[in-house]
């Protein structure tokens, strides 16, 4: 029998198994280590994920091992665990609808790092008290590099996108994907345009502008050498790894916000942040993605 270990957080208790089993072999990182850093990357990552349907990454066994995505919350979750019943058009499942999570405190984002949920992914819109979903707050541009173009081809594509985006009178905040890539994210609360149409419009402008350089076609024969923006993750039926998350690496690196400056002037090396490192970062400036201005370079790193 796994050994157990029973735990308050805020006013819920919890049943923790495994916590010394290592998930991350190459860095020795354990499940207890998992725990604490989302326990202490909680007051920065809960605003951007309280609200919005979860679907996790979970690797039982470590990032070697198995893995599997999961929409459903678990048969096992705790009756206090927020959970909305949504639609589930097109599922390869064959299900009518998802009981989907909702990680809105502490006690529930611990439960799912607890089962070995390595990733949080989230849409780009919330729901609201009655569990009915609201129009998309957000935009995102996903930015995939296709080798040998890497995350400095991404952030040359992004200093771009940002011109555009000012352009509209459009504020966007970048992270890193935590793997090869990066993200911009736009608020959108308030308006009535499709975040879908607009991203789609965007990216095809720019890859006309720098069609040597950027691509707005999944199409993977086309990408080679090229930055890909990806608008589609503005479908609604679609999720984005969420700011401050772990990512299945050999060692545990994260989904990090950046400040503009950085994306001008960092070496690609400089923005690969493992658990630790962020940890640092939040301590000494906070949330970047808090606001558009925080991720504007000023107060940043």
């Amino acid at each position: 029998m796994a050994d157990k270990v029973r735990v308050r957080v805020d006013h819920r208790e919890l049943a923790l198994t495994n916590l010394g089993k290592v998930l991350y072999p190459r860095a020795g990182f354990t499940k207890a280590e998992v725990i604490d850093y989302y326990t202490r990357v909680a007051p920065y990552m809960l605003p951007h994920i309280q609200g919005r349907p979860l679907t996790v990454k979970r690797y039982p066994e470590g990032v070697d091992g198995p893995f599997f995505f999961e929409k459903n919350r678990p048969p096992h979750t705790p009756s206090w665990v927020r959970t909305v019943r949504l639609p589930a058009p097109g599922s390869t499942k064959g299900r009518d609808t998802i009981d989907y999570a909702i990680v809105d405190d502490l006690p529930t984002l611990v439960y799912f790092a607890g089962l070995a949920a390595l990733e949080f992914h989230t849409p780009m819109w919330r729901v609201d008290d009655q569990g009915r979903p609201l129009d998309p707050d957000l935009m995102v541009f996903d930015l995939d590099p296709g080798p040998p173009a890497t995350i400095a081809e991404c952030c040359r594509v992004a200093l771009r996108l940002r011109e555009a985006l000012r352009e509209d009178g459009l504020e966007g905040c970048p992270k890193t994907s935590g793997n090869k890539g990066m993200q911009v994210y736009v608020p959108w609360a308030g308006r009535s345009e499709s975040p879908s149409g607009y991203a789609k419009a965007l990216a095809q402008r720019l890859e006309k502008e720098r069609p040597g350089e950027i691509v707005s076609q999944m199409a993977k024969k086309l990408r080679p050498g090229k930055v890909f923006i990806d608008w589609s993750q503005n479908n609604p039926a679609k999720t984005t790894i969420a700011p401050y998350s772990l990512r299945a690496n050999p060692t545990p690196t994260v989904s990090t916000p950046l400040t503009w400056e950085e994306v001008g002037n960092a070496r690609p090396e400089e923005l690969v942040f493992t658990a630790g490192d962020v940890l640092a970062r939040v301590e000494r400036f906070g949330d970047l993605m808090a606001t558009p201005e925080r991720c504007g370079g000023e107060e940043g790193p």
